[in-house]
């Protein structure tokens, strides 16, 4: 809940006008976009690192409901919060924002456009990067997929990994 004496220090402030609606203003649409993906991803990788939600939550000193709460996308995942659980399930924070696509026209609130890092990158003449096409993502959402790769990387003798690889090429029809 929003501390109503930081409403009114707003409320006071010209430059601040208009900005103790959006202090307490709370959608009843449901969860954002963005939460679910981040929740989305912090579900895949503890899946692929073999954690359950109990495990997970007494790593970060939360309960696992609260665990449960973040993958749905109902919690907002605090930017320390996240920065936390990147340590533990061991990615970089930007592996919970991958594949996560910028509005059509990305703007403000104020309708100007706002360029996202990929063109500030072409800009200086660097890399593009983009997030996996909506399809190869849903793929990996999957439990089928999620255990197919924990399997796959248990074989410790890379000769017979290489060997079971070939193999699902083979059983696969030609793309």
């Amino acid at each position: 809940m929003v501390n109503q004496s930081l409403i009114q220090h707003y409320n006071g402030h010209d430059a601040y006008e208009g900005q103790a609606e959006l202090l307490t203003e709370k959608s009843s649409a449901g969860p954002s976009p963005v939460d679910v993906h981040v929740g989305s991803r912090i579900r895949l990788r503890r899946t692929l690192m073999g954690l359950s939600q109990e495990r997970l939550a007494d790593a970060v000193g939360l309960t696992f409901q609260q665990v449960q709460k973040y993958e749905r996308g109902v919690n907002r995942v605090s930017a320390s919060r996240l920065f936390e659980l990147s340590g533990v399930l061991d990615v970089p924070v930007s592996f919970f924002f991958d594949g996560l696509e910028r509005p059509a026209g990305g703007r403000t609130a104020g309708g100007v456009p706002t360029p996202g890092f990929a063109q500030a990158q072409e800009a200086f003449g660097g890399a593009t990067t983009s997030g996996l096409p909506a399809s190869e993502a849903a793929l990996f959402s999957r439990r089928e997929t999620i255990e197919l790769v924990r399997i796959y990387y248990r074989i410790e003798d890379q000769a017979v990994r290489r060997r079971v690889l070939d193999l699902i090429r083979t059983m696969a029809p030609q793309a």
